[in-house]
């Protein structure tokens, strides 16, 4: 064979290869484009899903209310009215007593949970560090029905003979919050699930607050201590601006927590459909109404007037949350403008 027909052979060879190579080339990534359309659709389809249920839920929740307000009006919401027997419904007691309890927790939760995270991200020896932080996300594990049973039987007894007679010899004779602290002693009402519901949801906010103060970076601080700050210096100037935005969003989880919670606030609110200034009074919310009468609910009406309650618990829940995206999006806008 000649050079000639060696070069000739050599180079049909190469194309060969290169015909080859493209051809795998090709069908490569035909195949991811195949891979990457599944997984766009299969991915879209999992988002949409949450929608779905979503929607679901408002529509079934609307469906089931709709005799209600078709019978009350809107002011079914402002009626304070709840009497199963005569088919009189409405939904101020309720929403007085989710509202109440939810506030009273987030007022005592918010300090201590600050203070938790503080101590084990600036003040706590390392090796006592874990097994504090360990102990504080256990108790958000514990099931609210035993927060419940702990505050009707352990709780309720000591608060009603001790903490509420005090709170009336002080706090009660005072003359413009006096009131909220007059009432019988019996240690169950509005005052009662508040706390409980802050036992409940300190774990929540407090392991937030936690992740969010070990983000900031070491370098910052120890520049703040460099410079001769205190503790609570680095924390106000240094932690808090850094991690502003996830501190509010572990307050709002732990609320959203406080409005939906069932059982615990069942045990221990009193289960009254009346309202009164008094904290000590016992007192309803939307949550124990629906778990005390959904089952035993005879007419129509009774079932309609429960969908609604849902349906405006449902609507709280969204606008506070709402309001909360709309806070932390103020708060980043003005981040980026400084």
């Amino acid at each position: 064979m000649s050079a000639q027909d060696a070069a000739v052979t050599q180079e049909a060879s190469q194309a060969a290869l290169d015909d080859a190579s493209h051809a795998r080339l090709r069908n490569t990534m035909r195949t991811q484009r195949i891979q990457d359309f599944f997984f766009h659709k299969i991915t879209l389809l999992f988002a949409a899903s949450v929608l779905v249920v979503l929607l679901g839920i408002i529509v079934s929740l609307a469906i089931g209310a709709a005799p209600a307000f078709k019978e009350f009006g809107a002011h079914f919401i402002a009626r304070a009215e709840w009497d199963p027997v005569n088919d009189q419904f409405g939904a101020l007691i309720a929403i007085t007593g989710t509202l109440a309890t939810s506030l009273i927790a987030l007022l005592v939760a918010v300090p201590i949970s600050f203070g938790i995270a503080l101590f084990l991200t600036e003040i706590c020896p390392a090796w006592l560090r874990r097994p504090m932080g360990t102990a504080v996300e256990l108790l958000a594990g514990v099931p609210s029905i035993i927060y419940g049973m702990w505050g009707l039987f352990v709780f309720a007894p000591m608060f009603g003979d001790h903490v509420q007679p005090l709170l009336k010899k002080t706090l009660g004779a005072l003359p413009l919050i006096g009131p909220v602290f007059q009432g019988p002693t019996m240690g169950l009402g509005i005052l009662t699930a508040g706390l409980i519901l802050a036992v409940m949801i300190i774990p929540f906010i407090a392991s937030v607050m936690r992740d969010v103060f070990e983000i900031v970076p070491a370098v910052l601080k120890e520049s703040a201590y460099g410079l001769g700050c205190t503790k609570w210096e680095v924390v106000r100037k240094i932690v808090l601006p850094y991690t502003r935005t996830g501190v509010v969003g572990g307050v709002m989880l732990g609320l959203g927590r406080a409005l939906g919670e069932t059982m615990a606030v069942t045990f221990v609110i009193g289960n009254a459909n009346e309202i009164s200034w008094s904290l000590f009074a016992a007192g309803n919310s939307i949550s124990s109404t629906l778990a005390n009468e959904f089952a035993e609910a005879s007419s129509s009406l009774h079932v309609s007037s429960l969908f609604a309650l849902g349906l405006i618990l449902f609507a709280i829940t969204f606008i506070v949350l709402s309001a909360a995206k709309l806070m932390l999006l103020g708060m980043s806008r003005k981040e980026g403008a400084k």
